[in-house]
């Protein structure tokens, strides 16, 4: 298996440069796994293909103001920062544009209308281009910080509710879980009516949901870890669905790994409530264990993303709905549109 293997041409007009103003209208494509067979429909006509007993699977973390714009001493060079991770007090785990402008040692400030600006240095940088900074003021820093928008999302919103799930309640994610993002209060409440369990679990979305893949051999890639927590009520729920041979649909690519990991670590199913840090990478040739069918939206080419969703529904099924779907202009990426593989 090749990075390679999982490219496509993808017409940069369809990511989707703007987020969808309703919820629940956006496209869905259902793919059948089994047959390859494939339907187009909208959202919220979602209710249609689930069954009384089926659990949805969602992540409820929470996005958290992680986003800085500091200046270089001397030069007063504007430089963005994304916190990835707290390390320790004062010291972080960072993302930072341009970075080759920000070499250790080099020294930065922020909060330049404070009565004393706060100041930081960078530590060191890691093999995977990432920074360690440390700040005087992990307060101030944390107060300063803003919500990371993604870059090509070039409308000005000043709802910053719009990029968080209905249902979001756990703060700790960098970007939202997107596939949540079609959910509305009264989509779940009809989904609940209609006999559908509804789960909630947590996995703070990290830098490696949307880092590329820049080996040939995608096993190569390291994934870091995120964070996740299963309670026993969720896991309670999802045993007894198991052992029913119920579905467990997974709302987003976040809660399949989080699932699926716990499993593994936990020798299950049967699950057990806890927490801990995942980092599975799904590919093709992987075994679920506990997700059956997955609500996502469409990914980037050459993606860890793309690599899960083709573990589930088969490489060359993936691709060939893909291939349908930038023939028909559905929307890719976060904001995007959706797909339900059944």
């Amino acid at each position: 298996m090749k990075t390679s293997d999982f490219d496509y041409f993808l017409p940069k007009e369809l990511i989707a440069q703007r987020p969808l103003k309703y919820r629940d209208h956006s496209r869905l494509m259902v793919l059948d796994k089994l047959n390859g067979s494939i339907e187009h429909r909208r959202f919220f006509d979602l209710p249609n293909y689930l069954n009384q007993g089926d659990v949805l699977v969602f992540n409820d973390s929470r996005v958290v103001s992680a986003r800085l714009i500091v200046e270089k001493e001397r030069t007063q060079t504007r430089i963005e920062i994304l916190l990835l991770r707290r390390l320790r007090k004062g010291v972080w785990k960072a993302l930072v544009k341009p970075g080759k402008k920000m070499r250790p040692g080099t020294k930065f400030y922020f909060g330049s209308d404070l009565p004393e600006p706060i100041r930081g240095t960078v530590l060191e940088e890691e093999l995977d281009g990432a920074k360690i900074i440390s700040v005087e003021d992990e307060d101030q820093l944390i107060k300063t910080a803003t919500i990371a928008i993604p870059p090509y999302i070039q409308e000005v919103v000043s709802d910053m509710e719009r990029y968080q799930t209905v249902y979001s309640r756990a703060e700790g994610s960098i970007a939202a879980p997107t596939a949540g993002l079609h959910f509305t209060n009264l989509l779940l409440e009809k989904l609940r009516s209609d006999g559908v369990t509804t789960i909630f679990v947590t996995l703070h979305v990290g830098w490696d949901s949307f880092r590329p893949i820049r080996t040939d051999n995608p096993m190569d890639h390291e994934m870091h870890s995120e964070y996740w927590e299963i309670s026993s009520y969720a896991s309670d729920l999802l045993n007894k669905a198991k052992a029913e041979g119920r579905r467990v649909i997974s709302v987003g690519t976040t809660a399949v790994r989080l699932l699926e990991h716990a499993a593994i670590k936990q020798g299950g199913p049967p699950l057990v409530a806890g927490s801990g840090w995942a980092d599975l990478f799904i590919s093709p040739g992987y075994e679920f264990k506990m997700v059956d069918n997955l609500i996502t939206n469409f990914h980037l080419p050459k993606s860890t993303l793309l690599m899960l969703t083709s573990a589930l529904a088969g490489k060359e099924t993936m691709l060939t709905a893909y291939k349908e779907a930038v023939a028909l202009k559905y929307r890719f990426y976060s904001f995007g549109d959706a797909m339900l593989i059944l």
